[in-house]
């Protein structure tokens, strides 16, 4: 073979594998601003996140990424919006992947994770905390009252299908307490309540109370999670399995979800700018650590396969609460 046909065969492969490289780099390039749906109201833990998102994405992208808060029925009246919209990557969903998952078992929506590309930032986990005023030290101690007091102690939740009562039903179905429930609409209505002392306990999410745990107006006692939770300005707040052993830790994996159906080129995007944007972004870093959240920047499978184990855990929760209206491994969703 020739020196010039060995050069020039050198310069065929060489641009395959340029092209093979640029098949996989950004290839979207949106044409008009992005419609990202917040299912939740203004301010609130998703809305918060999300918008930090929006914002390290905007600037890769070259467009404009409007955060749209439009709440109603537990999340799932924003989410139909984007399932409604029209396929072609400028509608995007947000929330809590828990919630995304079990829509079709509350009976709210027909649709199930598989159905999303999952782009996860943070996993925000829930806390068990008291009223200062109340007399319980720790959570042992608080265990006990509610089992010398079935029924009577006052738990203060975002609603039947929050995070809250998700937790507090953990801690039911693992020790075998009972509560009096009080539902607030949202977390932070919930979290004042136990502040205020209309309620005792609150067990909602670390963001919405890390201000008054820093604050000195709640006492923090366990936490859902494997091991202690870190809480900047705080200190450490110990795993609920200190005191029941064989209760999991519960992540809830917030982020943003993309309808599949959208164009693949969109996809590609995505995934490109979560694995170096994302995972990169000090921004969302400092905004784990500062409201006791975990950074978890992930997609694809590996998004799917967090998100699920929780989604698991939740279905059938409701289900054996009575709380369910679709029987969960009838939709893709076995007992764990």
């Amino acid at each position: 073979m020739s020196r010039k046909v060995l050069i020039l065969f050198a310069m065929v492969v060489a641009a395959l594998f340029l092209f093979s490289g640029f098949s996989h780099a950004q290839t979207w390039k949106p044409e008009k601003p992005i419609n990202l749906i917040v299912p939740w109201g203004a301010g609130g833990s998703t809305d918060q996140v999300t918008r930090i998102v929006a914002g390290e994405l905007e600037g890769a992208l070259g467009q404009k990424i409007v955060a749209v808060n439009q709440p109603g029925a537990s999340g799932s009246v924003g989410t139909k919006t984007v399932m409604d919209a029209k396929k072609d990557g400028y509608y995007w969903a947000s929330g809590a992947a828990g919630d995304l998952g079990t829509y079709i078992v509350k009976g709210f929506l027909e649709t199930k994770i598989e159905d999303w590309h999952l782009y996860l930032d943070v996993a925000n986990v829930m806390v068990v905390s008291v009223n200062p005023e109340t007399p319980y030290k720790d959570f042992g101690e608080l265990l006990k009252a509610f089992k010398d007091n079935p029924g009577k102690i006052t738990v203060a939740t975002a609603g039947e299908v929050s995070m809250g009562a998700v937790a507090i039903e953990a801690i039911r179905k693992n020790s075998g307490i009972e509560y009096k429930h009080v539902s607030y609409d949202g977390g932070n209505p919930a979290v004042i309540a136990t502040v205020s002392g209309e309620c005792q306990v609150t067990p909602q999410l670390a963001v919405e109370q890390v201000d008054m745990i820093r604050a000195k107006k709640l006492r923090p006692l366990a936490a859902l999670t494997d091991e202690d939770l870190n809480v900047k300005g705080y200190g450490t707040i110990p795993s609920i399995k200190k005191w029941i052993p064989n209760m999991k830790g519960l992540p809830s994996y917030f982020g943003v979800f993309v309808p599949k159906g959208v164009p693949n080129e969109v996809v590609q995007t995505l995934d490109n700018l979560w694995a170096k944007s994302i995972a990169n972004s000090a921004k969302l870093k400092e905004y784990a650590e500062d409201r006791a959240a975990v950074f978890t920047p992930f997609y694809g499978k590996d998004a799917q396969q967090k998100a699920f184990s929780f989604i698991q855990f939740v279905a059938w929760l409701y289900w054996d609460a009575g709380k369910a209206k679709t029987k969960p491994d009838t939709v893709g969703i076995p007992r764990p």
